[in-house]
């Protein structure tokens, strides 16, 4: 039976240095870019940014991947701080989100363009895959390199697509098949993809031995008090309940994985002790204690990692 190794990578806004970190570790001891590792690599979110990325062509370098996972550590570094950085103006009119999104999604697509240019889903190196949802059809979408009606999409859109969190940014117009769909952040019911990444795994490589890699953001760990929550309206709860939702749904996919597929299930994530937990902390500060964090994860986690990679090179 053939294996098949499929890569799913979490949401988290500027907590995506984590899995990029992982996967940078992984590509330099493997000796090889993630596109040729992972038969399926699936994100959602700022994972959505590192599953297209990782699998842009360029025909012209060695490798025959455009971006390094450590060039998309450097995307995080330098483009982070830009892309979460609301103007006083604009602070003052959104109520922190409240009243309208907190950032400008201008800036977000200027920063998409200068990674993926022109490039469209068909050119993938692998076959990858992003989640968003539909609000005007209240449907999930599942963003495909490999379905013909999905082909056309440019890169920008679809990494656009998936990372509009609301109240972070505001949704994404984007043509699929002609017709046009209002789509926002897929981690608005699947932040961690890793049983939609199996899914469709199965039925892409029906009759393989499928194997998971699932790399997180990091958990929660900050409590809400009970005695701050109850006083909470429906402004205080906004942002507080879209981290539960997240991180609920990471730990609940987390669960289910172990069960479906045992030993045929990695997962990395690590706790947010030491880090702000905040989507959008893109502070110098605080960039520092997540890479600090994820180095830790990488030498705690070493020879489970080596294990992975073992198996990815026995192909």
């Amino acid at each position: 039976m053939q294996q098949r190794n499929i890569l799913a990578i979490d949401g988290g806004g500027i907590r995506g240095i984590i899995p990029a970190l992982i996967l940078s570790h992984i590509e330099r001891r493997a000796g090889r870019p993630i596109a040729e590792l992972f038969d399926l690599v699936v994100g959602t979110s700022t994972g959505g940014i590192l599953a297209l990325g990782l699998s842009m062509p360029d025909p012209l370098a060695r490798d025959g991947s455009q971006y390094t996972a450590s060039e998309l550590v450097e995307f995080y570094k330098q483009r982070g701080p830009q892309i979460f950085d609301p103007s006083l103006w604009r602070s003052l009119r959104s109520v922190s989100g409240v009243l309208d999104e907190s950032y400008s999604a201008e800036t977000l697509e200027h920063v998409l363009e200068g990674y993926f240019k022109t490039r469209t889903l068909a050119e993938c190196r692998v076959p990858t895959m992003v989640t968003t949802y539909a609000i005007e059809r209240r449907e999930a979408v599942f963003l495909k390199s490999f379905n013909p009606d999905h082909k056309a999409i440019r890169c920008v859109d679809a990494a656009r697509a998936t990372t509009a969190a609301p109240t972070f940014f505001e949704p994404a117009s984007v043509r699929i098949a002609g017709e046009p769909h209002a789509l926002i952040d897929g981690g608005v019911y699947i932040n961690a993809p890793a049983v939609s990444a199996y899914a469709e795994a199965i039925a892409l490589y029906p009759d393989s031995d499928i194997n998971v890699v699932s790399i997180g953001t990091g958990h929660l760990t900050r409590p809400i008090p009970l005695e701050r929550a109850v006083e909470w309206g429906a402004a205080g709860w906004l942002a507080p309940l879209l981290d539960c939702m997240f991180d609920g749904v990471a730990k609940v996919t987390d669960q289910q994985m172990r069960l479906l597929l045992g030993d045929g299930y990695y997962r990395f994530q690590l706790s947010l002790d030491s880090a702000n937990d905040e989507m959008d902390d893109a502070s110098e500060a605080n960039l520092a204690a997540l890479e600090a964090a994820a180095l830790e994860l990488i030498e705690r986690e070493e020879q489970k990692l080596d294990r992975v990679i073992a198996r990815l090179l026995s192909d």
